[in-house]
């Protein structure tokens, strides 16, 4: 693989409602960038994101997954996130890592319980939204109506870039007001051949185009100029005003696709690579202690672990953000978390659980390395001489607990280490060990996420564990 730089790189985190298709427009998305060879999908239980037993049995996403595309010599980093509230721990991951929220609508349902909360996080997170209206190719499909729900839901903020020309089962062509040219797809997905717009359409993909330039414009003052002087914007004008206005959160612009038909998608990764921002657009990371960071490859060389897992056959695997500088296979850092040495002596970037090793990544990029001794998910590591610590991540507070027990007493030292590993990989998950009450307590984000934990400890760990009521402190 290349080794890409700052601007060539763009990092999103995919967000909505369980069911609105993320996972199958991550799915497109390396398949258009020839990371994989065929599509999967959740029927079939084998994507690359939803590779865990787990995610297969239920249909589901429950962990956050990293991913990336290579598409037009530039780079996607890809975060799937889980929809449901209960694995929210993921979603506020994926947007430490990520400049950009991809929200995902499922086009049947418009906004859902799930598509506020998430886009909730990103603006908690104060990250651009880019909206996609999926699943326009089901009978019960209404863009118009998704559309409506977003703007009731969201504001004026909400903005069309495309709208589809015909919905439904025979979904395959959509109004692009950028382009100003209709897109038109062939059955089996893929890339779009520009056809004129029809006579019909003309009219709304006028309005639209208009609504579009004149939110470009409002975010650059440059360009505002420009607009009251000549009424409209270039292409490549409305390209660089949307990108002021995503940094800003002053415009969050609409798409739409098929992604099971991988129907827009290519437009969207287009999107993404054009205007976009990258690491280097973005407000620069800071310390604890207030120093900024930049995203500057010439840097001194730092990264954030985000993310922890251990994988079958692995151990322990680290997912990090590169904040500054390059990091090279073999580089010596400290960690500045709790004082320790590593070494990064492998580096990798994943495609779920497909590992393709790295020599070098640089500021902006996300990548993995495995077997460090003392790293954990919250840390920060830096070359020697580079102070700071970045803040941690706050994750949503427990909602609901447990007690727990392991029913064979020859099981409890096993069911420690089995809870410890299950909290490196989620920290909603929180363990309480209470001497007053001589119990194991678990919190969690409800009872779902707890029942998922319990599954874990029975099927991997293989450890026969039951649930019961906490006592109560007297």
């Amino acid at each position: 693989m290349k080794t890409y730089q700052a601007g060539q790189i763009k990092s999103i985190a995919l967000l909505g409602n369980s069911g609105s298709g993320k996972t199958t427009l991550a799915e497109a998305m390396l398949f258009n960038g020839g990371v994989i060879d065929r599509r999967g999908t959740i029927e079939a239980k084998n994507t690359s994101s939803d590779y865990r037993p787990i995610e297969q049995e239920n249909e589901n996403s429950i962990f956050s997954t990293v991913l990336y595309s290579e598409y037009r010599d530039k780079k996607i980093n890809i975060l799937d996130t889980p929809g449901l509230d209960d694995f929210g721990g993921g979603v506020v991951s994926s947007l430490y890592a990520a400049e950009t929220a991809l929200l995902i609508v499922n086009g049947q349902n418009g906004v859902e319980v799930g598509t506020e909360i998430h886009f909730r996080h990103a603006e908690n997170f104060n990250k651009p939204v880019i909206v996609v209206v999926n699943s326009l190719d089901h009978e019960k499909a209404n863009f118009d109506k998704s559309h409506e729900m977003l703007k009731e839901k969201f504001g004026s903020k909400i903005c069309l870039v495309q709208f589809p020309v015909n919905e439904g089962v025979a979904f395959d062509s959509v109004i692009d007001v950028i382009k100003m040219k209709m897109l038109q797809y062939p059955k089996e997905g893929g890339s779009a051949k520009l056809a004129d717009i029809p006579a019909e359409y003309m009219e709304r993909a006028s309005k639209v185009q208009n609504e579009l330039i004149e939110k470009a414009a409002e975010n650059d003052e440059s360009l505002m100029e420009i607009f009251f002087e000549n009424d409209t914007l270039t292409e490549d004008e409305m390209r660089r005003g949307i990108t002021t206005g995503l940094v800003k959160r002053g415009i969050f612009p609409v798409f739409c696709c098929s992604a099971k038909k991988n129907t827009g998608v290519e437009r969207i990764m287009e999107f993404i690579l054009n205007v976009a921002p990258s690491a280097s657009d973005m407000p620069a990371w800071v310390t604890k202690s207030g120093k900024e960071v930049k995203c500057d490859p010439a840097g001194p060389a730092s990264i954030f672990v985000f993310k922890s897992a251990v994988e079958e056959h692995i151990g322990e695997i680290n997912y990090f953000k590169v904040i500054s500088g390059k990091i090279i296979e073999n580089i010596d850092v400290t960690n500045n978390s709790n004082g320790t040495k590593e070494r990064l002596s492998q580096l990798y970037v994943c495609a779920g659980k497909n590992r393709t090793k790295v020599s070098e990544l640089n500021a902006g990029d996300i990548g993995a390395a495995v077997k460090l001794k003392n790293t954990r998910t919250n840390h920060t590591l830096n070359v020697a001489g580079l102070d700071g610590e970045y803040a941690s991540m706050k994750f949503p507070e427990p909602k609901y607990r447990t007690a727990i027990r392991s029913l064979s007493e020859g099981d409890d030292e096993k069911l420690g280490e089995a809870l410890s590993r299950m909290h490196q990989e989620d920290p909603t998950i929180v363990i309480e060990y209470s001497k007053e009450l001589k119990q194991i307590i678990i919190h969690g984000q409800g009872e779902y996420h707890l029942n998922i934990l319990k599954w874990h400890l029975d099927k991997i760990f293989k450890i026969e564990t039951e649930y019961w009521t906490p006592k109560i402190p007297y």
